[in-house]
């Protein structure tokens, strides 16, 4: 296996959520998954919803992210940067059982708030929706796996 890392950081308009030297991750983008290594060709491309995973040590660290976009470039000497910038990120240790409990609770009354057609906020129920189930969903599928904490 090489030696040879990338720089991976993932911010959100609130906070820096992780800024460290990685193997490889992989994140999903409008157009599919992609999994970036180290001399990666730069590319910039926009965030789906889903899980950013990256690997240090063999050992996965997942987030969950939602919308946004990640930026890989080359620094000055040579190594490859990936800059994750999403409209809202959390890594999978912060979403305890009680958080998700809690955006479960949102999603649903989401849910009845978007069955009142006369809201005039649609877009914004249903963008806050689709980043509370976001969560459940990442949230659920690493809540039986290992990974790094």
């Amino acid at each position: 296996m090489s030696t040879k890392q990338l720089k991976l950081k993932i911010v959100t308009p609130e906070r820096l959520i992780l800024e460290e030297m990685v193997d490889q991750v992989s994140l999903p983008t409008t157009e599919g998954e992609i999994t970036i290594l180290p001399d990666h060709i730069p590319l910039i491309a926009g965030l789906a919803a889903g899980d950013v995973v990256a690997s240090v040590g063999g050992e996965p660290v997942p987030m969950a992210v939602f919308g946004g976009f990640v930026e890989i470039k080359k620094n000055e000497k040579g190594d490859t940067e990936v800059a994750v910038l999403a409209d809202f990120a959390e890594n999978v240790r912060e979403l305890s059982d009680a958080a998700i409990e809690k955006a479960k609770a949102r999603a649903e009354e989401l849910k009845k708030l978007m069955e009142n057609k006369e809201h005039v906020d649609f877009e914004h129920f249903a963008s806050e929706l689709e980043r509370s189930l976001n969560s459940v969903k990442v949230a659920d599928k690493w809540r039986t796996r290992k990974y790094r904490k």
